[in-house]
């Protein structure tokens, strides 16, 4: 089965590569290398042992795109292209829609053209927006609180219409919640452009010693120590989860299939800190700031459907994420290297 990956060289999609060629899969990756580097697809195939093939091409481009359809018998899409920074998207909102939502458009358009009709969609806890309750299951209404989570959610929604219309096509929405750590190995995890937006890098960096502190963004919120609570899932897990809902694909669905890929438990900045100092030996240090404009007090997942239905459970804990990021983060303290690798 040859699956298209887009915006595979990125965080997630590394990974995820990783598990697919390790199960079998033959992939092609397109990403436009906005917010990632080649040398994590390089050393993909160095961990694997297997080749794959990647075309530096960005999704709107819907000819570039058209040409690596036509050269390739894909079967499947798993969608990852996108810009992804909360606080960025509230700055600059019509990048976000432009770049995310014209995107996918583009990629559904050309999938359309050549019949592939069988795709996992990187979705996003965001669309919840400000939780009545918690655990969060996939029935609950959606209320995005930033244009990142709209912009998630309108591809939801493009996607649901597309299968309407067409029950020809397989579509599972995989909503993520907080996606952490790194392989085993600490050769591949995550490289943010310029100062990371997300917590776990953030501490990562001031362990190392490239930031100077953390700021945590209020100490107010009804919790149980004032900070922001969230359902931090490991990469690997995560991306396992992608292997899941592909094999799911393989049969015949009979409507869109949304799961929650989470753990089932929050944490709060302040434990997060912690954990991490306990895997690290290293102390965190932070200043309280004041809230961050579209954050919310907590947010964890019941990811029990996707339990019962792919078959798909958590295997790292806390400790394994925060001692995966440091063993990634002490490995490559500049992330990957600028110089892009012939590939």
């Amino acid at each position: 089965m040859k699956i298209l990956v887009t915006g595979g060289a990125g965080y997630i999609g590394s990974h995820t590569c990783l598990e697919l060629l390790n199960n079998g899969y033959e992939i092609i990756v397109v990403d436009n290398l906005i917010n990632s580097k080649s040398e994590s697809l390089r050393r993909v195939q160095e961990l694997t042992g297997k080749s794959l093939i990647f075309h530096q091409v960005d999704i709107i481009d819907e000819s570039a795109l058209e040409t690596v359809f036509k050269r390739y018998s894909i079967n499947a899409v798993i969608h990852f292209a996108g810009l992804k920074a909360v606080g960025e998207s509230v700055q600059q909102p019509l990048r976000y829609y432009h770049n995310n939502v014209n995107g996918s458009l583009t990629l559904f358009k050309v999938m359309t053209h050549n019949h592939v009709k069988k795709i996992v969609f990187s979705s996003s806890a965001t669309i919840y927006g400000d939780p009545v309750t918690v655990p969060i299951t996939e029935n609950f209404p959606v209320k995005t609180t930033n244009p990142y989570g709209s912009t998630k959610l309108f591809i939801e929604n493009i996607l649901q219409d597309l299968y309407k219309s067409d029950p020809e096509w397989d579509v599972i929405l995989l909503r993520y919640f907080n996606p952490v750590g790194a392989h085993e190995s600490g050769r591949i995890g995550e490289d943010p452009n310029g100062i990371p937006n997300n917590l776990m890098p953030i501490i990562s960096q001031v362990a190392v010693g490239k930031l100077p502190l953390l700021n945590v963004y209020g100490n107010d919120y009804p919790t149980l120590d004032g900070t922001g609570v969230r359902d931090y899932i490991h990469v690997v897990d995560l991306a396992r989860g992608h292997i899941k809902a592909i094999d799911k694909l393989k049969t015949k669905l009979t409507s869109v299939e949304i799961y929650n890929l989470g753990t089932g438990r929050g944490y709060s900045v302040f434990e997060m800190i912690q954990a991490f100092e306990k895997a690290s030996g290293k102390s965190i240090k932070f200043k309280i700031v004041g809230r961050r404009s579209g954050d919310i007090a907590q947010c964890y997942a019941d990811p029990s459907k996707a339990f019962r239905e792919l078959g798909w459970k958590v295997e790292y804990d806390i400790d394994d994420m925060c001692r995966s990021a440091w063993e990634w983060q002490m490995k490559n303290p500049d992330g990957y290297p600028e110089m892009e690798p012939y590939l």
